[in-house]
């Protein structure tokens, strides 16, 4: 006679879903700093083309290495939207928009993205909208709300600006929906490497922009494109591809809400810009609004209450039918 086994208490988690949205947030938090840099000499066309392009080479690089071939004919209509939408329209759209508004007012704007990707995401995916998820993620949003305002220039925003930016937020919430089914038929690492190719292809009227930028553009302006390519969009897209995966389309969104805090985070360590308390207040609001959007709710059974075994089930159903006879 065996004993059956006990039932476990949680659902396993996989720590490297985990571990790669972790390094996705980063990754993304950090190109806000280098795109300062790179923005000022290179223009918005300009900076997404050569962004994308070292992006491209890399991930070129490692589908070879690991013998990575294309991804199945299912996977392609995601992975054209994406890389349309959100590597190529999103890209150029928001470098243009945060010359048009102040930081602020661009992450206020653009961080109604998450916001899209859940119900887009419940409305094209049949994804559920979970109370603790709309609840986190209206946290997160007054925290990215309060950081866009404390940082915030005073000589106001263009309209021009406003629509680039919610343009922005519109290209990145569809790419994502849309690259979700894709990743089903393919690698993380094929999805993103296709729709970085793509989102380059898309980006080849600007290669006149790119070269005339490149020749009187400094030097730590050009590395810190490289640098944009090669690892916020090289290989946090990939991780980002990897996790989403493994999770819902609106929960990987609001772990994004923790870009704006880790900015604040990296600008004060890196750029020696100490941020105002309502900055860091605004940032808090981030950090908890993603926990609590991160929390899954407890479907163990409980003690009280234990749920009759399949055979018990079955010899109840036996009886009511027989009595219904």
């Amino acid at each position: 006679m065996t004993t059956p086994p006990a039932p476990s208490a949680a659902p396993h988690r996989d720590w490297r879903a985990t571990a790669a949205a972790c390094t996705t947030v980063l990754l993304w938090a950090s190109a806000f700093v280098s795109i300062r840099s790179a923005g000022e000499a290179y223009s918005p066309g300009a900076l997404a083309l050569g962004r994308l392009l070292a992006g491209s080479l890399a991930l070129g690089v490692l589908l070879v290495v690991r013998r990575e071939g294309l991804p199945s004919r299912a996977a392609w209509p995601g992975i054209i939207w994406s890389g349309l939408l959100w590597f190529g329209l999103y890209m150029v759209v928001l470098n243009w928009g945060e010359q048009q508004v102040d930081a602020g007012t661009a992450a206020m704007v653009v961080n109604i993205g998450p916001l899209l990707i859940a119900l887009l995401g419940a409305r094209m995916l049949g994804e559920g909208l979970p109370g603790r998820l709309l609840a986190g993620m209206a946290v997160s949003f007054a925290g990215a709300a309060v950081v866009g305002l404390s940082m915030s220039g005073d000589g106001g925003a263009s309209v021009l600006g406003v629509a680039l930016c919610l343009l922005a937020a519109v290209a990145y919430a569809t790419g994502v929906v849309r690259q979700k089914p894709a990743l089903r038929h393919g690698s993380a690492l094929q999805i993103t490497a296709f729709g970085c190719l793509v989102g380059t292809v898309a980006c080849l009227p600007f290669s006149g922009a790119l070269i005339s930028d490149a020749t009187d553009a400094p030097l730590s302006a050009t590395l810190n494109m490289v640098y944009l390519g090669l690892f916020p969009t090289a290989l946090a897209f990939t991780t980002w591809a990897y996790a989403l995966a493994r999770t819902t389309a609106g929960r990987m969104g609001a772990t994004t809400y923790a870009v704006p805090a880790l900015v604040v985070l990296m600008s004060w360590l890196v750029l020696d810009e100490v941020p105002a308390p309502l900055t860091v207040g605004g940032g808090l609001l981030c950090l908890a609004g993603v926990a609590v959007s991160r929390m899954r709710p407890q479907t163990g059974l409980t003690r009280k209450d234990p749920a009759p075994p399949v055979e018990g089930r079955r010899h109840d159903a036996e009886h009511r039918e027989a009595d219904r006879r």
